[in-house]
């Protein structure tokens, strides 16, 4: 009887003008059918509401509220049972939400690619290139993507350089699954014996660098494009972040600040600003609408010279925890270990749960 009031109700909408609020879920489904559950109208959180089944090719099932109702949460299940993974969903009363879920096991995959020539530094390296647990279930849906730097240390133990990994696709997998974060690519850019030279400006007293204007033309130029190419990226800045620490958190740092057009998200993970004297604080440019993560610990981590990275940029216009959020992590030392206890904090600032538009 529900669905029949539903239907008349949705009938009732089309032929009055009545504001309507809809959900449209893009799955691939055949005999089980996609079903609605949630907390305004018909829809229950204990029992779904059969969506409307689509015509022709195009899997794009709807569901819709009458606006009155106000602001709607929900969740799809794929039958009626098999409720989709991560948060619920919320819905601006009016609003209509694409949404591109996934029912299957929380675990994303990763895979290295080995080899991966740049013209720009005359090297090659490997890129390590997690998708996330959809990836092969919803073939409907694009993603964020976050390039990191030394993917040597974000996946696996044996790989990394001290043997502690950041683990980023067990940190990934399990925001998900609990909502708290959108699933995104990951691409870990692994590091070369060059890689002092590699992340850093020209050039510190003690240990030189100034290569990393030809390692950003590698990442935007060659990785960048070669990742939009290969696999359903939203290309666009938006949903474009690079991150990295110690020096590849200075890199991250300088590269998103001159390439705003690129990154519109940038996290620096015990960065080393204390590079060349200073010279990122010193000569930091005027703000540019790029999110900015910092952090340091308290021990041996260089908090000092990263706060005066905050207050430079709080004086440049950036606006704390709205477009410069900043974490003091007590106890926390300069080491693998420590980032991967706490990169949920960027992870989940620049990708919350339902934050992505496709």
């Amino acid at each position: 009887m529900k669905f029949v009031n539903h239907v008349a109700l949705a009938l009732a909408m089309a032929t009055t003008g009545a504001g309507a609020t809809t959900v449209r879920v893009h799955y691939p489904v055949a005999k089980e059918g996609i079903f609605i559950r949630g907390d305004k109208g018909d829809t229950t959180w204990d029992r779904g509401v059969p969506a409307t089944k689509p015509d022709g090719p195009v899997q794009v099932w709807t569901y819709t509220w009458p606006d009155a109702l106000g602001d709607v949460q929900m969740k799809p299940t794929l039958g009626q049972d098999k409720v989709s993974i991560g948060g619920a969903y919320r819905i601006p009363a009016g609003a209509t939400l694409d949404i591109y879920p996934f029912f299957g096991p929380p675990f994303g995959k990763v895979t290295v690619v080995k080899d991966v020539a740049s013209p720009q530094l005359n090297n090659k390296r490997a890129l390590r290139i997690y998708l996330p647990p959809s990836y092969a279930e919803n073939p409907a849906k694009r993603y964020p993507v976050l390039y990191m730097h030394d993917g040597q240390n974000l996946f696996d133990a044996k790989t990394a350089a001290y043997g502690a990994e950041w683990r980023i696709d067990e940190t990934v997998n399990g925001l998900v699954a609990m909502g708290k974060m959108d699933e995104v690519i990951v691409v870990g850019i692994d590091n070369t014996p060059d890689r002092i030279p590699e992340y850093t400006p020209c050039c510190d007293p003690k240990y030189g660098g100034g290569k990393l204007d030809a390692y950003e033309r590698f990442v935007i130029d060659t990785v960048k494009p070669w990742v939009d190419a290969g696999y359903r990226t939203l290309p666009g800045k938006d949903n474009t972040a690079i991150m990295g620490s110690s020096l590849g958190g200075l890199a991250s740092h300088l590269i998103a600040g001159r390439h705003p057009e690129v990154f519109s998200k940038a996290g620096a993970l015990s960065a080393s600003f204390w590079w060349n004297g200073g010279m990122a604080v010193g000569k930091l440019p005027a703000r540019v609408p790029v999110r900015f993560y910092l952090d340091a610990g308290t021990r041996d981590d260089g908090l000092a010279d990263t706060i005066k990275m905050r207050d430079a940029m709080v004086a440049k216009g950036w606006q704390p925890d709205t477009d410069l959020l900043f974490f003091q992590a007590e106890g926390g030392r300069h080491n693998e270990a420590a980032w991967a206890a706490r990169v949920d904090k960027p992870l989940t600032w620049f990708f919350p749960w339902g934050s992505t538009k496709q």
